[in-house]
């Protein structure tokens, strides 16, 4: 087991693909053959961000996408063919970066977090825990991310306190048992495939 504490101020910054936003990078992966980090070389990627007013999503093929309103609430994301309701704050939805999506912003500006990876290379989950219980973790990389406030984790007996939107980044090369302690977390895990 590998830990490593991820803090706002190594985040980085990036444009959405489509120009109408700003990423913050939290934590990510790309091709180590790649000369650059863009959306071609991109294995996943977590990343918050906000979310000021209506407009379309970047597409994305070949991406799969989760996300969650983490502040704020009002959201709803519409495709042709269907909506996905995000009204309620730490709901996860599930769409692909080929979709046509536009959002409905019902109760003003939302922050979001994204987990996104290409398909071929890694599957994703994405999940808020606000009980203090235990969760088992299967081998992968898992980012536990303090969206709201600060919270407290336990991994196989070792405790962790993280401080608002600081993000422990796990790598897991056997099953390990994840504790909420305190507060509330988002978790993010990717299990890379191939």
């Amino acid at each position: 087991m590998k830990t490593t504490l991820l803090t706002p101020e190594r985040y980085t910054r990036s444009p959405w693909k489509n120009g109408g936003g700003i990423f913050t990078d939290i934590a990510g992966a790309w091709r180590a053959e790649a000369a650059t980090r863009d959306w071609t070389s991109l294995l996943w990627r977590f990343a918050s961000t906000p979310i000021v007013a209506p407009g379309p999503f970047s597409h994305m093929p070949g991406i799969d996408r989760l996300q969650m309103v983490v502040g704020g609430g009002g959201l709803v994301l519409k495709s042709p063919t269907q909506e996905f309701d995000e009204r309620e704050p730490f709901t996860t939805v599930r769409f692909t970066g080929e979709m046509e999506i536009v959002t409905a912003l019902e109760q003003g500006p939302v922050e979001v977090v994204n987990l996104m990876a290409r398909r071929d290379a890694a599957e994703i989950d994405l999940v808020a825990l606000r009980e203090p219980g235990a969760r088992q973790l299967n081998a992968g990389t898992h980012l536990v991310y303090a969206a709201r406030g600060d919270c407290r984790v336990r991994l196989d007996g070792e405790e962790f306190s993280l401080s608002r939107e600081n993000t422990l980044q796990v790598e897991l090369a056997a099953a390990s048992q994840l504790v909420l302690v305190s507060g509330l977390a988002v978790l993010g895990s990717i299990w890379r495939v191939g």
